[in-house]
């Protein structure tokens, strides 16, 4: 990747996207220019980030060069979008926009940087340790160039699924939330270890290898997940009576509810 790159907003999912690149040398620290809100960011990258990319505090002089870079990676918090604001004019045309906001639609992105051609991205926080789900719907008139370079800042550490917009919610709900749910069923599911009489480290520890083992059966022997129950579900036992619990308490009700008020709430960011 030979482009400039602005980076707008340098958290744990940009510096996740980022880091494989330059470790890589897929793209050299100094086409990397990077600006963030606060003095402390700015500090703290200077001073720990392991890489000598560029970077500035927003509204300063300098970070106008931002503008300027081929390809900016927008990934400040949704409620920051209003505070991004050109400074200047630009002086490449069809700059690339790669947008990570969580419900901010395309429409909207394109209304605000109108001199960009805009990418929509939903990925999860999986892909710090390269385990990433991550979901790009394309803006009008873009081209194959700017697909691949697209999907270059994502394919180091993310599996990408092309969608249309109208899935991105959807696909946010089951993939960015949903890492929060499943910490919260382990949780729950080693605190009943822990009624039992299980140490709360050890409890947690065989709560994670089982859902591990599950989804590794699941995968390998390509069950579905009513043949898996199936399985291990016996009359009379422990396993129907453990359901019979979680059916009554309607926690498959739950879990569906969650990932849709999860989407709904994405959209409401639109």
């Amino acid at each position: 990747m030979t482009e400039k790159i602005a980076i707008i907003g340098f958290g744990n999912i940009a510096n996740a996207i980022i880091t494989p690149l330059l470790e890589k040398n897929l793209i050299q620290p100094e086409n990397i220019f990077c600006v963030v809100k606060s003095k402390k960011s700015f500090e703290n990258i200077k001073k720990n980030y392991k890489h000598n990319i560029n970077v500035y505090e927003s509204g300063s002089e300098e970070s106008k060069i931002i503008w300027d870079c081929q390809v900016k990676l927008l990934s400040v918090k949704p409620q920051h979008l209003k505070d991004i604001i050109e400074q200047h004019n630009i002086k490449i045309e069809d700059n690339l926009l790669v947008s990570i906001l969580a419900g901010v639609s395309i429409n909207s992105l394109t209304k605000t940087f109108p001199n960009h051609k805009c990418v929509r991205v939903v990925t999860n926080i999986p892909i710090t340790i390269g385990k990433g789900l991550t979901g790009i719907a394309w803006g009008k008139k873009i081209t194959e160039d700017q697909k691949q370079v697209t999907k270059k800042l994502f394919e180091n550490t993310s599996k990408i699924y092309e969608f249309s917009e109208d899935y991105l919610d959807i696909f946010l709900a089951l993939t960015s939330s949903g890492p929060a749910i499943i910490a919260l069923i382990i949780e729950a599911l080693s605190d009943g270890g822990l009624s039992g009489g299980l140490p709360k480290k050890l409890s947690e520890e065989l709560v994670m290898e089982m859902i591990i083992g599950t989804i590794s059966l699941i995968k390998e022997k390509k069950l579905t997940t009513s043949e898996l129950k199936n399985l291990v579900t016996s009359p009379g036992g422990t396993t129907i009576s453990a359901l019979r619990v979680l059916e009554k308490k309607s926690i498959r009700s739950a879990l569906i509810e969650s990932i849709v008020s999860a989407s709904n709430r994405s959209k409401e960011f639109s």
